[in-house]
């Protein structure tokens, strides 16, 4: 018991220093400039090859976040196991974000699937969803898309929300 209250005592207090402690401590460099500057026309391609399909919901938010801040026309090519989700035998187990991705689509954003990928997988074009256009290869046509200007894009979507209390969670307001 003596040892928990000991314990306790110490974590309070060195929890304490770090609230007490003086403005400048805490920001020896000062603060944040701010710059919400607006951006040319920028074209995009996203080369995505995902193992796990739920990552297409990341790939959902970041296309739709860069979209409203970036005029431009965007490219997804599609290479990877990822493609699965857009087989017409496979809407029903990934319907929510296959409607995302022809939400995305009637938004302009233009799927290519690589024909390569697409046959090692065991699928024809036949297979997938309308709004899925089937091109020769996917490298090939991100770096014929690169040749034509577009700024190449790898999306490895990681997820930022609520990260500030991972070391601060006592500053999560509360629901």
């Amino acid at each position: 018991m003596k040892l928990l209250s000991t314990v306790l005592v110490v974590s309070g207090l060195l929890s304490s220093t770090s609230i007490l402690a003086a403005p400048e401590e805490l920001a020896p460099y000062g603060t944040a400039k701010v710059d919400m500057h607006t951006y040319p026309i920028i074209n995009r391609v996203f080369d995505v090859n995902y193992e796990d399909p739920a990552k297409l919901n990341g790939l959902y938010m970041f296309i739709t976040n860069v979209d409203k801040l970036v005029p431009g026309k965007t490219v997804v090519v599609l290479h990877g196991p990822e493609l699965r989700v857009f087989a017409k035998e496979n809407y029903l187990k990934y319907q929510g974000i296959v409607d995302k991705m022809a939400e995305l689509s009637k938004q302009g954003t233009e799927f290519r699937m690589c024909n390569n990928a697409m046959h090692a997988a065991g699928f024809k074009a036949e297979d997938m969803d309308g709004f899925v256009t089937v091109i020769p290869a996917g490298f090939a046509e991100i770096m014929d898309l690169e040749a034509k200007g577009y700024q190449l894009i790898l999306p490895f979507v990681t997820a930022v929300k609520d990260s500030r209390y991972i070391d601060h969670p006592e500053k999560k307001p509360a629901n």
